[in-house]
């Protein structure tokens, strides 16, 4: 059988990195067999390590199962959860200096690191056919990505921002990693080592599933994924891209027959935002939803649909700070476009001195949070109206991330109803085919 395949981590970005080596590593350019606590600093270019300067750094572990520690990893970066922690990893270590700092890769068995990401993505202890299916998805996402990279190399990126005078259209996807295949927090999947890998019985479902993949039409699929779709999924070229369609990422209603309105029309998005109507991701089962997720994401309980009231004072200097633009106060947010789950595309913000439309959904969900908004699905109620000019403004939303592909909460509710992984794929990713690969 064909070994899996090997992919490169992107860990951390840091002026000083603290590293741990629990067993013996070699530093392959002078053959040294260090073990302990080790420390790189990065001093005009140069990395200084045990008092000599190199440009890189490759640390080969000198058994399979040896492990290093990373001190300091931020986790959940911009994101309401995020905090660092000191994390453990198998496989090689990788730095090299940047212009911004050393930036530390772990070269790993991509089998290897998908027990990893399953525990880091989600809940260890959740049902065993949400983590098989998360597991071909997880696997086929990063496949991808490396394919990708590997068929764009030397090759520039597709822009992922469009701006004229009246518009900001941005988009954040993989096309900024150079230097490895995808990074180690949510901007690709969540994998944090072994830190998180608490359930034996992990392994053993990344080994039921070892080499299988979702294709279309001999490609890999780009099998996106979030923590609550609101009750309908998301086209990909709604988040990403322009107008780059996957035919296996449709709009799919979240339940058995995966029927929904059509939600690109404001009057349909409004009525459906505003209620709850059934979905597999609708539940409010505390000790299931404690099974499926980890501890940093059990503080979101409301994320079916939620609400977030802001002034106006908050709200000018929100939108202000984070889009580098002078609105005056805001009048009016407006939604322009709307995709199949509700989220909204493109969002016209009206002040006094301003009108500014802004785009995709991640954008909009940074400018209008401290943090990130759960969703770019929400309508807008204006309270205290003087002159004109709202003194509140209520977001009433729906959904938790992008919605497009897998729906984390929704998959492992389907679990619990008795679908097993493949009925899983099936549902959300409708005309893509199972395949082992090896």
């Amino acid at each position: 059988m064909m070994e899996a395949p090997v992919i490169n981590v992107g860990l951390l970005q840091k002026k000083a990195v603290a590293f741990v080596f629990n067993e013996e590593y070699v530093h392959t350019e002078t053959g040294t067999f260090l073990k302990g606590e080790q420390r790189a600093l990065l001093v005009g270019g140069k990395i200084i390590f045990n008092g000599k300067l190199y440009t890189e750094l490759f640390f080969e572990p000198s058994s399979p199962t040896a492990t290093f520690n990373l001190k300091e990893v931020t986790i959940g970066t911009d994101f309401h959860w995020q905090h660092q922690e000191d994390q453990r990893f198998k496989g090689a270590l990788n730095l090299v200096a940047t212009p911004e700092g050393l930036v530390a890769i772990n070269q790993v068995d991509v089998e290897d690191y998908l027990i990893s990401v399953i525990s880091s993505e989600m809940n260890a202890n959740a049902p065993e056919e949400f983590l098989k299916a998360h597991a071909v998805i997880s696997r086929s996402w990063v496949l991808a990505q490396v394919e990708n990279r590997f068929q764009r190399n030397g090759v520039p990126a597709v822009p992922s921002v469009c701006q004229t005078s009246e518009k900001l259209i941005r988009w954040y996807d993989r096309e900024d990693h150079q230097l490895f295949d995808v990074c180690a927090d949510d901007h690709c999947q969540r994998y944090h080592g072994l830190t998180k890998v608490i359930n034996p019985k992990v392994m053993d479902i990344v080994e039921a599933t070892r080499g299988e993949v979702l294709m279309y039409e001999d490609a890999i699929c780009d099998t996106r994924f979030s923590k609550c779709c609101g009750g309908v999924t998301e086209l990909f070229e709604t988040c990403w891209g322009e107008d780059v369609p996957h035919p296996y990422l449709q709009a799919t209603g979240d339940n058995a027959e995966g029927r929904h309105p059509d939600l690109t029309q404001e009057a349909e998005a409004e009525r459906w935002i505003r209620n709850q109507p059934d979905s597999f991701c609708h539940t409010e089962d505390a000790n299931l939803l404690k099974t499926i997720l980890n501890t940093q994401d059990q503080a979101t309980t409301d994320f079916y649909r939620w609400k977030v009231r802001y002034t106006q004072e908050e709200l000018t200097a929100l939108v202000e700070r984070k889009s580098g633009r002078y609105f005056g106060d805001i009048i009016d947010l407006v939604p322009v476009k709307r995709g199949t789950s509700g989220r909204i595309e493109e969002l016209k913000i009206v002040g006094t001195e301003l009108t500014f439309t802004i785009g995709k959904e991640l954008e909009i969900r940074r400018v209008l949070s401290k943090d990130h908004l759960y969703s770019s699905a929400f309508v807008v109620d204006k309270e205290d109206v003087q002159d004109g000019i709202p003194g509140a403004f209520v977001l009433i939303g729906a959904g938790w991330g992008h919605g497009v592909g897998l729906c984390q909460i929704g998959a492992a509710v389907m679990s619990v109803k008795g679908y097993d992984y493949k009925q899983i794929l099936a549902h959300y990713f409708p005309g893509a085919e199972l395949e082992k690969r090896y």
